[in-house]
């Protein structure tokens, strides 16, 4: 039989029961349901309910949406639209952290971020403040499954100081950005996280599909990357990347297809990283792009060595440049211990001089 639940006081007891609904399975798991934005609720559903539903939830201006108290083992499941007011400030909308937890979405749902009141075209470069979208952190052996996301203000994900975490059929779409003035609508960027995988998803943004900033052991397979920037490792400056396997992607209409990039004179490493079964449709300004020479968003023209980039694979990578592009370009210093094999990028006719190719690699520009 159904109950409702509170630890609130009594004089709140009434308002807190309109929005709040539980139903006990046993002593260790409560059932809580959600349908409106208040975040005592929010807090008190996490601390008494190992499952939670929210249900078209419309969150206060500024104000996050706060899942960083959930129990272990927790589940929350969005159903609905949720969508947030408008503010300016640099969030995020949600934020959220556990251990064995899952956040996942019923068939019918969305997270609306409603970025066109945001977007002015220059994204976190200026303009308005813009919130980021998700920021998962501390979240150990967890999973982000079945979410559908639209309209992101600026970046989606923002992934920190994770330790296995997983992110399974996580749909992003914010092709409205394309006419709307979206920019730095980045899919997902990881930093300071090691054994994150991120599978069967999909992205359409302004920018980078996938972004890795450091951290290690990270799996991007199975996915789609359309508009954008394409899949990234970097911009890696005084920090360092190793063991990132990239398979079976599909990049379409993107700036790159397949992109590394170091900072201009800082000190770190990228190693053991793993570019298989590529497909590329479409690129407009490079196929494969790898530079060292990155500083203050933009290439010097100018690599420098501290950043190496040691122990790189490229196999199989395939597909269109547009005519105004490149296939390959390549702009290193200190690289070594590359294996490159099945490159067939085409289409690309502004062929550019390279530096910095170890030799025996297989590739060429």
């Amino acid at each position: 039989m159904s109950l409702y639940f509170s630890i609130l006081c009594t004089t709140i007891l009434s308002a807190f029961l309109a929005t709040v609904h539980s139903t006990p399975h046993n002593v260790s798991a409560t059932s809580c349901t959600i349908t409106k934005y208040n975040a005592d609720n929010i807090l008190n559903a996490q601390k008494e309910c190992s499952e939670i539903i929210l249900k078209g939830l419309s969150v206060a201006a500024g104000k996050t949406l706060d899942l960083t108290h959930l129990q272990q083992g927790a589940k929350v499941t969005f159903e609905g639209t949720t969508t947030w007011e408008y503010k300016e400030w640099t969030g995020p909308l949600i934020k959220v952290s556990g251990t064995d937890v899952e956040i996942t979405g019923s068939s019918d749902h969305v997270l609306d971020g409603r970025g066109s009141l945001w977007w002015d075209g220059l994204g976190g470069n200026g303009g308005k403040k813009k919130p980021k979208f998700i920021t998962p952190v501390k979240m150990y052996n967890s999973k982000i499954t079945n979410l559908n996301i639209k309209n992101s203000p600026v970046h989606v994900f923002s992934i920190k100081q994770c330790d296995g975490l997983t992110l399974d059929n996580v749909n992003i779409d914010d092709r409205d950005g394309d006419t709307q003035g979206g920019h730095n609508t980045d899919g997902f960027d990881i930093a300071s996280s090691n054994n994150v995988v991120i599978k069967r998803s999909s992205v359409y943004s302004q920018d980078d599909c996938l972004a890795v900033k450091s951290g290690s052991n990270y799996e991007f397979t199975d996915n789609y990357c359309g508009g954008g920037h394409g899949i990234s490792i970097g911009s890696v400056g005084d920090t360092t990347v190793e063991s990132v396997y990239v398979s079976n992607c599909r990049v379409e209409d993107s700036a790159n297809g397949v992109r590394i990039k170091t900072v201009y004179g800082a000190v770190g490493s990228v190693k053991k990283i793993t570019f298989e079964a590529v497909t590329l449709k479409d690129i407009t300004n490079y196929g494969i792009i790898i530079e060292g020479d990155y500083l203050n968003g933009g290439p010097t023209g100018t690599p420098t060595d501290g950043v190496p980039i040691t122990d790189l694979t490229l196999k199989d990578i395939s597909g269109t440049v547009l005519s105004s592009g490149t296939n390959v370009y390549v702009l290193v210093e200190a690289a070594s211990d590359w294996h490159c094999s099945g490159i067939d990028v085409r289409g690309g006719e502004n062929v550019k001089e390279c530096q910095g190719i170890p030799s025996g690699s297989g590739l060429s520009c």
